[in-house]
C-alpha cells in the first residue's frame, strides 16, 4: 500500500501542510514577540534608555570644592580659602589628535604673550610651561579632561579672556579656591597641611579607596589640594565639600551642541577649635625664648648648650580640651601654598614639619650622625611618672600612707659582685620619708625599694607577671597607648621595660621604670596622664574641635567630653600623692597667685656616645579644682625644674588671661574692675563738688 503512487502523494501533502503551517506559527511567534519587546522598549524602558542615551552624548566637566576654614576658640581664622580664577584648556580632538596638538601648540605661543602683557610678572610663563601644563602626551590626563594652566589670574587677564572667549576655542577660567594660613603660625604641625591628590592617591591608603568613588559630586580632581596631616587631614571629609559640575551636550564630533548647566560646588564644613590663639601664640614664644635662655644660661643648673627644640600641651582638666599644643621650632605653613613644597623649604624644614607634640621630630642637624647623638621628641617621663609609681605601691598593697623608708642615698640590687646601684639625683640624702616625701624629694631609692623592687619580689598574681602589672598601670594611664585624640601619625611610645626584662632581668626594668627610665612617651601622652591626676582617675579623650558648622553658620556638630577610661583608688591615695606634688620645688613659679600640683623631672637617655638629661614637666591648676593640666618637654634640656618649669608657668597665666583658671578670664576681671574704680572715683568726685 505504501508503494501506491497516489497514497504516498497524500502522505507528502499532508507532511508539507504541516512544516508550512509550523513555519508560520514559529514566525508569527518571533514577531509576536518582536512586537512585545518594542513596545516594552518604547512605553516601559524608553525613558531610562533616553536619559543613557543623553549621558553619552554629553560631557560634565568637575569644578573643584571651596575647602571649609578653620577657626580658634574666639573664631579667629587660622586656615581659611579664598577664591582665585584660574584659566584651562580642553583639548579640541575633532579636527584629529595630530591637528589637535599642533593647534594646542599655536594656541600656547598666544597665551604667553597674553600672560606676560597682562598678568602677574610673579607669575610669568613661558610658551614651554603652557605646553607642559597641556599635558599633550596625556601622562597625566585623559583627552576629555580640561587642563589647568594658570592659577591666580589677574582681573585684567580674566576680562580679556572674557571679552575674546570665541577666539580662544577649548580655553575657560574657572573659580577655585586657594589656601591660605595666618602669618602668626598658629599651630601649624596641629592644623596640617595640603598637597595635590595626583601626588599623594597612590601612597595614602585614605586617598586610594577614594579613587573608587562613584559619585561624581564626590570625586577627587587631580589638582585638587587635600589633607596629609594634623586636622586638615583628620577632617578632609568634613572639609573639602562637594565638586561642582559644568554639563553640556556634544555631538559625535566632540563639539557642543546646545545649552551648558552648570551646578554649582558645594563649600565645605568649617571647623571652630578647641586652641585658643592667644594662649598658642604664647606657648610657642614661651618655648623659643627659653630655649634661647637656657643654651646660654651662666647658671650651671640651668644652662642646657645642646637643647634645640621644645614642646608643649595645656588640656583642660575636666573637659579634655586641648587650648595649646605647640611643637617648636615651627614653619610658616604657607610654604605649602598651592599643594607643593619648593626643595629648598622642604630641606629649610623637613625636620619640624611633623607635630613634636605626638610623633617623632628632632633638632636640625647638619648630619644624621650628628642627630643620633640627641634625643627625639619622645622620651622618659623621668620623675614626672613618680606620683604614678606611688599610687601603684599604695594599690598594691606594697606598702601604707603611713609607712616610712630611710632614704641613704642609694638603693643596690643584684648578685654580690655585680650589685646595680640607684642614687638620688646629685647623691642627696633624704632621710625618713613617706610616698608623699619621696615625690617632694624625687627619690629614686624609694621608688626602686618601696614599689620596682617590692612589685618584683612579689611575683606574678592571677596570671599576670609584675611586669605585665606594671604595663597594665602605664596603659589605664594614657602611657604606651594612643591617647584617643585621632591626629594622623600619633605614635603609642616606647615601652622599654619588656626589652628590659627579657635582655636584662624583670627586676631591673621594674626598678628602673620605677622612677621613670624605661618608657619613653610624647608630650600629649603626658597631659592626658598630668590631667587623670587631676581629676583623680579619668583619662579623657583629647578634643580638638568645638564645633562643625556648615558654610551658613548652621550648627553640624557640637563638642561633647568623653571619658575613655576610669581608675577607681582610694581618696587617702590621691590626697598622698597631691601632697607630695604640692610641695615639689620648681622655678618660675615663685609668685604665682594660684595653688598648683606638679612633677618634675630630668630623663636621661643614651644617645649614641652620650648620655643626655631631658628637661620633663607636669603641672595642673588650681590645686584644689583643677582647671588645665600641662605638660613640657624639652629634650637635651636639662633640669626639669630649670628648663621646662618656667614654661609651663608662662602657659598657666596666658590660659588665665584669656580663659580663666578661676573660669573668668584675667584681662576681662581687671577691665571691670578699672570700670568700677573708674565710676567710684567720678561719683566721689561729684559727692565733692557738691
Amino acid at each position: 500500500m505504501l508503494d501506491d503512487p497516489q497514497k504516498r502523494e497524500i502522505i507528502n501533502r499532508r507532511h508539507f501542510s504541516f512544516r508550512l503551517n509550523l513555519f508560520f506559527f514559529v514566525t508569527f511567534a518571533l514577531f509576536s514577540v518582536l512586537i512585545v519587546r518594542l513596545a516594552i522598549l518604547q512605553f516601559v524602558e524608553g525613558p531610562t534608555l533616553s536619559a543613557e542615551g543623553i549621558g553619552k552624548s554629553t560631557r560634565s566637566v568637575k569644578l573643584p570644592p571651596i575647602r571649609g576654614n578653620i577657626y580658634d576658640s574666639t573664631g579667629y581664622p587660622i586656615a581659611y580659602s579664598t577664591s582665585t580664577q584660574s584659566l584651562y584648556y580642553s583639548i579640541q580632538p575633532e579636527l584629529g589628535l595630530e591637528e589637535a596638538k599642533e593647534n594646542a601648540r599655536k594656541l600656547a605661543v598666544e597665551l604667553e604673550k597674553i600672560f606676560t602683557k597682562r598678568g602677574d610678572p610673579a607669575k610669568a610663563m613661558t610658551v614651554d610651561d603652557i605646553i607642559r601644563q597641556m599635558d599633550l602626551d596625556f601622562r597625566r590626563n585623559t583627552i576629555s579632561t580640561p587642563r589647568r594652566i594658570k592659577s591666580g589670574l589677574t582681573n585684567e587677564e580674566v576680562a580679556y579672556f572674557m571679552e575674546n572667549r570665541t577666539d580662544y576655542k577649548g580655553v575657560d577660567i574657572m573659580e577655585e579656591s586657594v589656601r591660605n594660613y595666618d602669618q602668626d603660625s598658629i599651630a601649624v604641625q596641629l592644623v596640617g597641611y595640603l598637597k595635590k591628590y595626583k601626588g599623594v592617591r597612590e601612597d595614602v591608603e585614605f586617598y586610594k579607596e577614594k579613587s573608587m568613588e562613584e559619585d561624581a559630586q564626590l570625586q577627587y580632581l587631580e589638582e585638587e589640594d587635600v589633607g596629609l596631616d594634623g586636622l586638615e587631614r583628620m577632617y578632609q571629609d568634613v572639609l573639602r565639600g562637594k565638586n561642582g559640575l559644568k554639563t553640556y551636550p556634544v555631538n559625535n564630533a566632540e563639539r557642543i551642541i546646545g545649552p551648558m548647566q552648570i551646578t554649582n560646588p558645594e563649600k565645605g564644613s568649617d571647623l571652630f577649635l578647641t586652641i585658643n590663639k592667644n594662649v598658642q601664640l604664647k606657648t610657642e614664644t614661651a618655648i623659643m625664648d627659653h630655649l634661647k635662655k637656657i643654651t646660654t644660661s651662666s647658671n650651671r643648673y640651668e644652662r642646657a648648650e645642646y637643647a634645640k627644640t621644645g614642646f608643649a600641651v595645656a588640656m583642660e582638666v575636666d573637659t579634655g580640651k586641648v587650648v595649646a599644643m605647640a611643637s617648636m621650632p615651627d614653619y610658616d605653613p604657607n610654604i605649602w601654598a598651592g599643594g607643593r613644597i619648593s626643595p629648598e623649604d622642604y630641606e629649610n624644614f623637613q625636620n619640624v614639619l611633623a607635630n613634636g607634640t605626638i610623633s617623632t621630630v628632632y633638632g636640625k642637624y647638619e648630619t644624621k650622625e650628628e642627630r643620633d647623638k640627641h634625643p627625639s621628641s619622645i622620651v622618659p617621663p623621668g620623675s614626672t611618672l613618680k606620683p604614678l609609681t606611688v599610687l601603684i605601691g599604695l594599690n598594691e598593697g606594697l606598702f601604707t600612707t603611713t609607712t616610712r623608708y630611710l632614704d641613704t642615698g642609694v638603693f643596690s640590687f643584684g648578685k654580690k659582685g655585680y650589685e646595680r646601684y640607684i642614687r638620688n639625683s646629685q647623691n642627696h640624702i633624704y632621710g625618713s620619708i613617706d610616698g608623699a616625701g619621696a615625690i617632694r624629694d624625687s627619690s629614686n631609692p624609694f621608688m626602686a625599694a618601696m614599689i620596682g623592687n617590692k612589685l618584683y619580689m612579689r611575683g606574678s598574681v592571677n596570671g599576670k607577671s609584675s611586669v605585665e602589672i606594671w604595663d597594665g598601670y602605664m596603659e589605664q594611664f594614657g602611657l604606651g597607648v594612643l591617647t584617643g585624640s585621632g591626629l594622623p601619625g600619633e605614635s603609642m611610645g616606647i615601652k622599654e621595660y619588656f626589652t628590659e626584662a627579657e635582655r636584662g632581668s624583670a627586676q631591673s626594668a621594674l626598678i628602673f621604670a620605677s622612677f621613670g627610665q624605661q618608657g619613653r612617651y610624647t608630650t600629649l601622652q603626658l597631659a592626658q596622664y598630668a590631667a587623670m591626676l587631676a581629676n583623680r582617675g579619668k583619662r579623657m579623650k583629647p578634643q580638638f574641635v568645638n564645633e562643625i558648622k556648615d558654610s551658613d553658620g548652621n550648627l553640624i556638630r557640637g563638642y561633647t567630653p568623653e571619658i575613655l577610661n576610669t581608675v577607681e583608688m582610694p581618696a587617702q591615695y590621691w590626697e598622698e600623692i597631691e601632697a607630695g606634688m604640692s610641695e615639689v620645688k620648681s622655678q618660675g613659679f615663685e609668685d604665682f597667685e594660684y595653688s598648683y600640683r606638679r612633677k618634675t623631672g630630668t630623663s636621661e637617655q643614651d644617645v649614641a656616645s652620650r648620655r643626655a638629661d631631658n628637661a620633663v614637666f607636669i603641672a595642673y591648676a588650681p590645686a584644689e579644682n583643677p582647671k588645665l593640666a600641662v605638660a613640657v618637654v624639652v629634650p637635651d634640656g636639662g633640669f626639669g625644674g630649670y628648663g621646662a618649669s618656667p614654661i609651663a608657668r608662662m602657659i598657666f597665666d596666658a590660659y588665665d588671661e584669656e580663659i580663666g583658671l578661676t573660669g573668668v578670664p584675667k584681662k576681662k576681671a581687671i577691665k571691670e574692675a578699672s570700670t568700677a574704680d573708674a565710676a567710684d572715683a567720678a561719683g566721689t568726685a561729684s559727692g565733692a563738688g557738691e
